[in-house]
């Protein structure tokens, strides 16, 4: 039995009105190997060394056709296409602006978007008993945008370096909201906040603030 939550949405546009999407609880996560030990056993005539042999030449061929700019569809699961960025530490440019030009050697691939196929939907709606597990509310921070900036600046200040989960702990704020903030902030000269690191390894730091 899969189960939904009521998810309250931001109110972006501050009308006051409390909106909600649903959402569909994961119950867990299915690993590689219990997905093939299922598969082969819905498919008796299937071994699981077959099924593993199969997935390994899809995804390796996979990726190379994706890497050659092709968009992949496979009929019951769907459509993959790549995407592609800007490799790490490097700046975007503009369209018409002076600064050096990107090359080829400044982006990179940097993910794969996918679009269910629509009888993949269908299928897996037809599996699909739901039932109601609660609401789930926003966490809202007590301290307003400038209150939080300055207790980050006291916190870096006192440790000398700041992690998202400590500014969630500091502010109250969901991980998204605290990642997307710090990140308003470090982009801002005059906030005082920059960053050092890279992924995981990512700290909030003090820096010079520019005067406006």
């Amino acid at each position: 039995m899969a189960k939904y939550i009521k998810q309250e949405m931001p109110d972006l546009r501050q009308t006051g009105e409390s909106k909600v999407y649903y959402r569909m609880k994961t119950q867990r996560n299915i690993g590689p190997q219990e997905f093939i030990r299922s598969l082969s056993h819905s498919n008796r005539g299937i071994s699981e060394g077959d099924i593993i042999r199969v997935l390994i030449a899809a995804a390796d061929h996979l990726g190379e056709l994706l890497g050659e700019g092709y968009s992949v569809t496979i009929d019951g699961i769907g459509n993959f296409k790549a995407t592609i960025g800007l490799a790490e530490d490097k700046e975007m440019d503009t369209l018409d602006g002076k600064e050096t030009k990107r090359n080829a050697r400044s982006l990179r691939l940097k993910g794969v978007n996918f679009r269910a196929d629509k009888e993949l939907i269908r299928r897996a709606d037809k599996y699909c008993k739901l039932e109601r597990e609660g609401v789930a509310r926003i966490r809202r921070s007590p301290y307003n945008k400038e209150e939080r900036l300055n207790l980050a600046l006291a916190y870096i200040e006192e440790h000398g370096a700041m992690k998202v989960a400590e500014y969630m702990a500091l502010t109250g704020l969901s991980h998204t909201s605290a990642a997307l903030e710090l990140k308003e902030f470090r982009q801002d000269l005059s906030s005082g906040i920059g960053f050092i690191g890279r992924g995981s390894a990512k700290v909030y730091v003090k820096k010079a603030r520019v005067s406006q």
